[in-house]
């Protein structure tokens, strides 16, 4: 079977900087990350070289502020770095939005005196963050937690269980959401925790069925005390500053999304062209052709959306509708087309020998993350018709 290599995507990007960037990242997911993906998912192995040589690179902070070690990016052109990234592998995508997310509350929320101690290292340093705020009782009621953050003199004593914590026990810092307060919304407050501070610790990996290389743990809080100087925002302040890091990071999820779909698009193009029955290339049967041509046009339909919030979002102006509506069609989409994927490659699509087959199990999980998609139609709903009756 003839191989086909596909071709990059036309990306409209706003600068020369922008274009060398990209071509930067493609770069290094040809070399670095994409040849080991398969074997390495299949393995469980998480990349934390790759990590290392995106932060040398600079690509662990592009949306911050370069005074702290970012990027100066737009939004838009770290979400097109973000889809590459996870064409080539989700486990490096997802980390890097999830680091990003990991970032958001002290970069947005941070005193100065706390931005020049810890983003520097955050964004460029070669560390890896984590985004606490699920638990096990309390995954999309998010002001349903009940980790607990306690005055003790000048510290304070977090003590309880998150769950569903991507990067969970490799992290070198935690973004963590606890109840300082009273019931309800008003009552969280939010901390930076080392990963090495004592009382800290991780549970077993959850085994799962994609995203196999991307550990995803339970982390558990025992009295483990933190210094006022790493509350971040003020006490109160926490759900707020929880859900306007979700905003972007749903966006983040988009794109990713996306760029697996993408990978699973060409991987179907290719096979439909080089694959012949009956004395025809596949690609050739009517029934056939229009699968590859709804997929490519969710893709783009999808790409389209979450630019667009994107923009809105470097605009300064509101876009929290418009990133709920990004990651719940783009995640679907992708589902759809891995799912499209896997048919047109039929049998072998259904085996390891092809990637197709883990695009799809990856793909679910978009679905789930950061706001399941029910959660993305009530954002949405919300928006459109205000909040629902008591």
């Amino acid at each position: 079977m003839p191989d086909r290599a596909p071709q990059p995507v036309d990306r409209q990007l706003p600068t020369d900087e922008a274009r060398d960037l990209i071509s930067l990242v493609r770069d290094i997911a040809q070399r670095e990350i994409a040849p080991k993906a398969a074997e390495e998912e299949d393995a469980g192995h998480f990349p934390r070289e790759v990590f290392t040589l995106l932060s040398e690179s600079g690509l662990l902070g592009l949306p911050y502020d370069s005074e702290y070690g970012g990027g100066d990016q737009p939004y838009e052109v770290y979400l097109h770095v973000l889809e590459e990234l996870a064409a080539a592998r989700l486990t490096v995508g997802l980390g890097v939005s999830v680091h990003s997310l990991s970032c958001h509350a002290l970069a947005h929320y941070g005193t100065k005196e706390q931005q020049v101690e810890h983003l520097p290292a955050m964004l460029g340093g070669g560390l890896l963050g984590a985004y606490c705020l699920s638990e096990p009782s309390s995954g999309s009621d998010a002001a349903g937690m009940r980790t607990k953050a306690v005055r003790d003199g000048d510290d304070w004593l977090l003590t309880g269980t998150k769950a569903w914590i991507t990067h969970g026990g490799i992290a070198d810092f935690y973004a963590v959401f606890a109840r300082s307060g009273g019931e309800g919304t008003r009552g969280i407050t939010a901390f930076l925790v080392p990963g090495d501070a004592e009382g800290l610790s991780a549970a077993v990996p959850e085994k799962k069925m994609g995203l196999k290389g991307s550990p995803t743990a339970q982390i558990h809080l025992d009295g483990v005390r933190i210094s006022d100087d790493r509350r971040i925002g003020d006490e109160g302040q926490g759900f707020a500053i929880a859900l306007s890091a979700l905003d972007s990071g749903r966006l983040g999820i988009a794109a990713c999304a996306i760029g697996v779909a993408q990978a699973a698009l060409d991987e179907a193009v290719a096979y439909a062209t080089g694959r012949e029955q009956f004395g025809r290339r596949i690609a050739d049967f009517q029934g056939l052709r229009f699968m590859l041509a709804d997929m490519a046009t969710q893709i783009e339909a999808g790409r389209a959306l979450y630019l667009a919030a994107a923009r809105l979002r470097d605009a300064g102006r509101p876009f929290s509708k418009q990133a709920a509506m990004a990651k719940l069609l783009c995640t679907d989409a992708a589902m759809k087309v891995t799912t499209d994927a896997v048919q047109v490659l039929g049998g072998y699509g259904y085996t390891a020998d092809f990637p197709v087959e883990r695009y799809m199990r990856e793909a679910k999980v978009l679905q789930i993350v950061e706001g399941t998609n029910q959660i993305q139609r009530m954002v949405i709903a919300r928006h459109l018709a205000g909040p629902e009756s008591r």
